[in-house]
């Protein structure tokens, strides 16, 4: 068996070391988590800073860069087919302007980029992953994987997809940039009114209920992969552990995050969709109480004890709606769990809900709004973020980005 280290408080993103399971290491909150996996700033940038070589201010027309020319050879180099079909190689990207604005995050696949596409004048963040770390790591697969499911998912409620290409040396994945994270405002706030955890939760059953009539299991369900969008409402995402799972068929990799894993998850399987409504459970519960059913242990064998011997203990202070709910979906017996959009639909927690995405976004979320208006939350550093890392690229200039990813480089 396997461990890794799961410090009190934090959580961690396990994989057992059976049958070619490889264990991965422990994940940050907010927009570090929705990176997994990412390299340092000198091999995650250098694409991008020769971006910044095709600005358009006082300068000449805009000419293709010699980085990234179009694929004329054949056979394709093995480089660049491994990536295929899935990351299309193509030319810098010159003609969209993408102009760095600032550093998200940084870890040891890569970063994470916000960027300005001006031809589309709209602000996105770009994952930057350096090909060699996703073979020396061996998660093609799962870099694949990822997104060819996210480019099958389209819901309001999910993280959407906004493109992926492949240069010499690097990946690029663009999504939508997002501000908020769902685990920072819980920080900051503690337990949420019942309002906001009725209106989270709705949002939640129907994501997870989509994905599951699509076939995909999701297997990392946490606050961290929840983002939050300019009007407060969720934003599922990260779909590095996801797969795609029939129904009636079984999955047995160990994988996830600790805290929210499911007893059969941490028993090694075999399991199915049920497992991402134990998760969703957990991350009510967290919610509406403050703090996590049970407390994180430091690998999956122990998480499965104090797992197997819970007793859910709903505060005084939670309506009995809700702690029905908690019961309903913290099951032991995954065949008892809620599951079905219409167990949903008629439970009394969700009485007077309409089940519809239109009409959910209609709806205010006071909680985020506020936050956002009076937090600092977007300016938080992440716990191993390089801030004087992180000013170079707010503030210099992008003549002095490219020097500084030439110094780099030599």
């Amino acid at each position: 068996m396997g461990a890794v280290s799961c410090r009190q408080g934090q959580h961690t993103r396990v994989s057992a070391p059976q049958k070619g399971v490889i264990i991965q290491g422990p994940w940050a909150r907010g927009w570090k988590s929705l990176w997994c996996g990412m390299g340092t700033i000198r091999s995650g940038l250098e694409e991008l800073w020769e971006l910044q070589r095709h600005q358009c201010l006082h300068q000449e027309p805009l000419q293709r860069a010699p980085l990234e020319r179009p694929l004329c050879e054949w056979p394709v180099p093995h480089f660049i087919s491994l990536f295929l079909p899935e990351f299309p190689m193509r030319p810098v990207r010159g003609q969209q302007e993408l102009k760095i604005l600032g550093l998200v995050a940084k870890g040891s696949y890569g970063t994470v980029l916000k960027v300005l596409d001006c031809a589309q004048k709209a602000i996105f963040a770009v994952k930057v992953v350096p090909k060699v770390k996703v073979l020396q790591r061996d998660t093609l697969r799962q870099c694949k994987e990822e997104v060819s499911i996210q480019r099958q998912i389209n819901h309001p409620f999910v993280h959407s997809l906004g493109d992926s290409w492949q240069g010499k040396r690097h990946l690029f994945i663009m999504c939508s940039y997002c501000s908020m994270d769902l685990y920072s405002l819980w920080l900051a706030v503690g337990g949420f009114p019942e309002a906001s955890v009725r209106l989270f939760a709705a949002e939640l059953v129907l994501v997870l209920c989509y994905l599951h009539d699509m076939g995909i299991i999701h297997r990392d369900i946490k606050m961290e992969n929840i983002l939050l969008d300019d009007r407060g409402h969720l934003k599922l995402t990260d779909f590095g552990l996801s797969r795609r799972l029939s129904q009636g068929a079984r999955a047995y990799t160990i994988c996830g995050t600790l805290q929210y894993m499911a007893p059969e998850v941490l028993s090694g399987g075999p399991y199915n969709h049920t497992a991402d409504w134990w998760s969703l459970g957990v991350l009510l519960f967290s919610l509406a109480t403050g703090k996590f059913p049970v407390a994180a242990e430091r690998d999956h064998v122990a998480m499965l004890a104090r797992v197997t011997h819970y007793e859910s203990e709903v505060p005084a202070s939670i309506t009995q709606e809700l702690s029905l709910l908690l019961h309903e979906l913290l099951c032991q017996n995954p065949l008892q769990r809620l599951r079905y959009l219409h167990h949903f639909q008629v439970h009394p927690f969700f009485r007077g809900v309409a089940f519809d995405p239109e009409l959910l976004k209609k709806q205010p979320v006071n909680l985020v709004m506020e936050t956002q208006n009076n937090s600092p939350l977007e300016s938080m550093p992440f716990r191993d973020f390089d801030c004087d890392l992180e000013a170079v690229v707010c503030s210099l200039s992008a003549d002095s980005l490219l020097q500084i990813g030439a110094q780099l480089e030599t």
